[in-house]
């Protein structure tokens, strides 16, 4: 099965080449709009006011899924993206076709993927908050979003707590929608700005 993919970019040059990059991929189908099913790819040089107006575009017209592609981002930038509800984020450095279709895939799946040291900041922002859990998350819910945040998947986060996979899609829906979140990265950047992780 394809992965419908919405790419939207803020300079045709670059839509140009994510179009011609990914239509050749057997893993996703282009799509001229957006929708709940559909994963919006978007490449910015920065999340700035810009970029957060066309993120914002994306998720008011029913994308739930966004994935961003960027030159430059900052720790400000990179918590603004995650509240927005985006998924993944790549470098524009590092946006291989193979890296693009995997980031898809992951956010096509729910799971959310950042690069190592975009991870390592995101994390470091919160070091003198503290980490009791917050009364609004339970110890089974805290420690699943500690794992996530830490950059592991569904089935290294069960492996991991001695959970079933489908136990651990429970507990980050049940945050997720408790919450009204988008998705598990913006789990993730919620609990870490309001110091429940």
């Amino acid at each position: 099965m394809t992965i419908p993919v919405w790419v939207q970019t803020l300079d045709p040059l670059s839509r140009f080449g994510l179009v011609h990059a990914l239509e050749n991929s057997p893993e996703v189908s282009l799509t001229s709009e957006p929708g709940a099913d559909v994963v919006a790819l978007v490449a910015v040089d920065a999340v700035d006011a810009v970029a957060v107006q066309v993120l914002r575009g994306a998720a008011d017209r029913g994308c739930r899924r966004i994935v961003v592609i960027g030159s430059s981002i900052d720790d400000e930038g990179l918590m603004t993206a995650m509240e927005l509800g985006v998924s993944g984020v790549l470098r524009r450095t590092e946006a291989t076709v193979d890296r693009i279709v995997h980031l898809v895939q992951a956010a096509a799946a729910g799971d959310g993927s950042l690069p190592t040291q975009l991870l390592s900041r995101l994390l470091g922002q919160t070091r003198q908050v503290s980490r009791l859990p917050h009364a609004g998350l339970s110890d089974r819910e805290t420690q699943v979003l500690r794992l996530v945040a830490d950059g592991k998947d569904t089935q290294e986060i069960a492996r991991e707590l001695s959970y079933s996979e489908r136990t651990v899609k429970n507990v980050l829906h049940a945050v997720t929608t408790r919450l009204q979140l988008r998705n598990r990265s913006h789990a993730v950047a919620y609990a870490l700005r309001q110091g429940l992780i």
